[in-house]
């Protein structure tokens, strides 16, 4: 009888339509930034879904309201994916020992990063002795850098306050500061409403602010079909964002909307970037052989202000790596991979 029942019970179990295993789940993070908008467009209009689906994946989009914050998250593991500059893809998860691959480069800015000073007529080297407002040991302070270098001035002519991106504009506009060093939108809400001199913007330094789509480089080694859908994604959405279409009109007016300002604001904001609209442009700016330096001038200023580690020789502790084989600093211990190769799918028409 037992034996009996035992066989039943097994042919129940044979029988029985097993549950389909729930997809593998990807999350991604974003902040407001003209570059980075399209991620929040091209979820809620179907498009990650639709390219997540093509490779059965499922791929979560979510946007944080504080920059380094979502940074700060994704190297903590709560993202696989974020969106982020070079500069603090270097400083923030590679200097935490996350090894993290830029997937995408979406453009550099031109003019979307800038220095303002109170009152008209101001120039570069009017900094000397103010109070300037940024987000500390972040892009804007690499910006501050450059600017201080040109206007032959040193850091220990200005005094600088820590203000994070979420405050800065209030904490500007209500009298804190001599001078702020923010990005768009932010940058274009303070000019709008202060009396300010622009004296310094990103469009002097092409090509140094880089904004990248990054990936933590153990998931998309592992998953590869995550990188795909990624890029497929972000490339349909280019494309899109830069016809000057009905269709392109409608989907900026869309992110716009959806950065809390104007359509005429938006495409203003997108003016001071050099935007890759495909992946043959994105290509072409990373085979100009420009990143390896590029990187090394954002290291060394990194390693200035002790973002690597205190002994002043940060890359003697980490590497950064190029397609092509080519890499900076500690080749047995790479943290930050610039890896064009799903771009190069993507130009190909492959993904």
């Amino acid at each position: 009888m037992r034996s009996l029942l035992t066989a039943l019970l097994c042919a129940c179990l044979l029988g029985a339509p097993t549950a389909q295993a729930a997809p593998k789940s990807f999350k991604l993070c974003w902040s407001i930034f003209a570059g980075w908008m399209p991620w929040g467009y091209a979820a809620e209009q179907g498009i990650v879904k639709k390219w997540a689906d093509k490779y059965g994946i499922d791929i979560q989009v979510q946007q944080v309201p504080d920059y380094v914050g979502s940074i700060e998250q994704y190297t903590a593991g709560q993202f696989d994916a974020c969106t982020m500059t070079n500069m603090d893809a270097l400083t923030i998860p590679a200097a935490a020992g996350k090894d993290s691959t830029a997937l995408i480069i979406g453009d550099f800015s031109n003019g979307a990063d800038g220095v303002l000073l109170r009152g008209t007529g101001k120039r570069i080297q009017d900094l000397k002795g103010k109070t300037v407002l940024l987000v500390e040991n972040s892009v804007s302070h690499y910006l501050l850098s450059r600017a201080l270098e040109w206007a032959r001035l040193e850091e220990s002519d200005v005094t600088i306050q820590h203000v994070s991106d979420s405050e800065i504009a209030d904490a500007f506009l209500a009298g804190q500061g001599d001078a702020v060093i923010t990005w768009n939108p932010i940058l274009a809400e303070i000019r709008r409403k202060a009396e300010v001199s622009q004296v310094f913007t990103s469009n002097l330094i092409p090509g140094e602010i880089l904004d990248l789509t990054v990936v933590d480089s153990q998931t998309l080694a592992q998953h590869p079909e995550f990188g795909r859908a990624l890029t497929g994604a972000w490339f349909e959405t280019q494309r899109l964002l830069g016809l000057p279409t009905a269709a392109g009109r409608a989907a900026r007016t869309k992110m716009a909307v959806a950065a809390e300002t104007s359509a005429e604001d938006f495409d203003a904001q997108l003016s001071t970037l050099r935007s890759f609209y495909s992946p043959r442009t994105a290509l072409n700016f990373t085979r100009t052989g420009k990143l390896p330096d590029l990187m090394q001038r954002v290291a060394r200023f990194a390693d200035a202000h002790g973002l690597l580690g205190q002994s002043g020789q940060g890359l003697s502790n980490l590497g950064i790596a190029f397609s092509g084989e080519q890499t900076l600093g500690n080749a047995q211990r790479i943290l930050l991979r610039f890896d064009h190769d799903y771009m190069q799918l993507a130009a190909d028409g492959k993904l």
